[in-house]
């Protein structure tokens, strides 16, 4: 009985050796941590198989098991992506043979919703069997959001906005753990301009008990065509590790509702600039309070602008109506656009010098700017009424400011004289400032045609006293501080010194 046991253990013992080959050569599983998940989760996958591995004295300190073949792991494309990959190798002896059994791990993320196949996958002379996995909607009905290791928010500050009218759109993203690497996506839309509100904030919020890390981003979208504005999906993928210092791969999807936008309505007035805004207000600095003005006096009138929603390239220009007794010396507009958490704030500064130049009376006409009230679904206007002025004095000769040479900010004002015609001392004392200018200049020419004549003279009597002395040479200096000096060498005269001579070889 006992040798008949013995020969069936040693039996079993040999068919074990001899088929252990076959069954490490031919095995490749495959073992994805779940066959259903939802859209955004990241699924693991385990794939695990072996091959003979030829180690010796030769190679036992050189060889590298990271240059081992892997499966065909790229078969899963386009239906997953592949966001990273890891192998563990371990080596034992089957049948006086090393042989190396590999798993290799997997983290793929699901690119589309519905019944998603992991085809067949092959290592050596081994393959598996293909795996189905289930991708669904949303997320887990029966896992609230904050549970999730991260997580995407989308919110408008409207359901319907107008025809470029500004939208907030705030994302914040929420994870857990220390991130290592992450990307969150902008908002892109090919008929809407969009603008980001400023640099992200960062800080913390408890949901459910659990602490998160908040990253916020606030954008004005502004779009441009009448209809439904659907946005691109926003999405994230990152690592992170927990507590227990384990790497975690987050990944989220999330697509803001569609938002409806609304054409200019028909109660606007029609051939004015469209402008959607929260708030418009104009104003005006720079022009006297009371209604008297001074022919050839200098007013310097500053228009300004100011629009809530709204870059300021939307704004229109400001009229620059004057009367007929008012010059009007426009500056370049300023524009300047702020962006704050709240939305565009821009501005539009229009300074003009504005010079009375004939008495009587002048009216000033108002200026009237139609917008849209968003807050309110309103038309309003803003405006400045008319301003009427006496203007007192003769006529005034006004010079224009030369627009090649500009003066510094503030002082781009007209030279201005005023004329009397009862007395005419203006032009009297202008008839004889240009005599007494011409008479000066007559004699600084004079002047200076003498100066000249003379020094022409010392010199020519200095070079004459030098040539009676043969020790002296008459030199011409260089001008020194604007001076001009002449003086003479000491010494005898040369070859080279004399004009005409050549200097021979000794």
């Amino acid at each position: 009985m006992v040798k008949r046991l013995l020969t069936s253990a040693v039996g079993l013992w040999l068919l074990l050796v001899m088929t252990a080959p076959a069954a490490w050569a031919n095995a490749l599983t495959v073992e994805p941590d779940r066959t259903q998940l939802y859209e955004g989760e990241v699924l693991t996958l385990t794939v695990k198989g072996a091959m003979k591995i030829d180690i010796n004295l030769t190679n036992l300190f050189s060889f590298d098991l990271s240059q081992l073949p892997s499966p065909n792991i790229e078969e899963v494309e386009p239906e997953f992506e592949i966001l990273a990959r890891n192998q563990r190798y371990s080596v034992q002896t089957v049948n006086n043979e090393m042989v190396g059994e590999i798993t290799w791990t997997y983290q793929l993320a699901p690119t589309r919703s519905g019944t998603l196949t992991i085809p067949e996958l092959t290592f050596q002379d081994s393959s598996s069997s293909p795996v189905t996995v289930e991708v669904l909607d949303g997320s887990p009905p029966n896992q609230p959001a904050p549970s999730r290791d991260s997580f995407i928010e989308l919110s408008a500050d409207k359901a319907e906005v107008y025809v470029q009218e500004q939208l907030i759109l705030t994302i914040q993203l929420y994870f857990s753990g220390n991130l290592i690497r992450g990307e969150l996506s902008e908002p892109e839309h090919p008929e809407a301009i969009i603008e980001s509100l400023g640099k992200q904030r960062e800080f913390a919020r408890y949901r459910n008990g659990t602490r998160y890390r908040v990253v916020e981003r606030r954008y004005a979208i502004f779009p441009q065509q009448p209809g439904e504005l659907s946005l691109a999906p926003i999405s994230f993928e990152g690592q992170a590790r927990d507590a227990s210092g384990q790497l975690r791969f987050l990944r989220d999807r999330q697509q803001l509702f569609d938002v409806q936008v609304k054409p200019v309505p028909d109660q606007y007035p029609a051939g004015q600039p469209w402008l959607p805004a929260a708030g418009i207000t104009l104003s005006e600095e720079g022009l006297p309070s009371t209604g008297e003005l001074s022919a050839g006096t200098n007013l310097n009138r500053k228009l300004t602008l100011q629009a809530l929603g709204l870059p300021s390239e939307a704004l229109p220009a400001l009229p620059q109506t004057v009367p007929d007794a008012i010059r009007n010396y426009p500056e370049q507009p300023l524009r300047n656009t702020e962006t704050t958490p709240d939305g565009l704030r821009s501005t539009l500064q229009q300074i003009s010098a504005l010079v009375p130049v004939q008495a009587g009376d002048a009216v000033l006409p108002a200026i009237r700017i139609p917008w849209w009230n968003t807050e309110t679904d309103e038309l309003e206007y803003a405006e400045l009424p008319e301003r009427r002025y006496q203007i007192d004095g003769g006529r005034a000769i006004v010079t224009p400011p030369i627009e090649d040479v500009r003066p510094p900010a503030g002082d781009q004002t007209p030279a201005t004289a005023v004329e009397n015609p009862a007395t005419g001392e203006s032009s009297f004392w202008f008839v004889s400032t240009i005599v007494m200018t011409g008479l000066w200049l007559m004699t600084a020419a004079f002047w200076w045609f003498s100066g000249r004549q003379r020094e022409r003279t010392a010199s020519d009597g200095e070079y004459g006293r030098c040539q009676r002395n043969p020790g002296l040479h008459p030199t011409q200096g260089r001008h020194s501080g604007g001076l001009r000096t002449k003086f003479c060498i000491i010494g005898e005269l040369g070859p080279a010194q004399v004009p005409g001579a050549t200097v021979g070889d000794s």
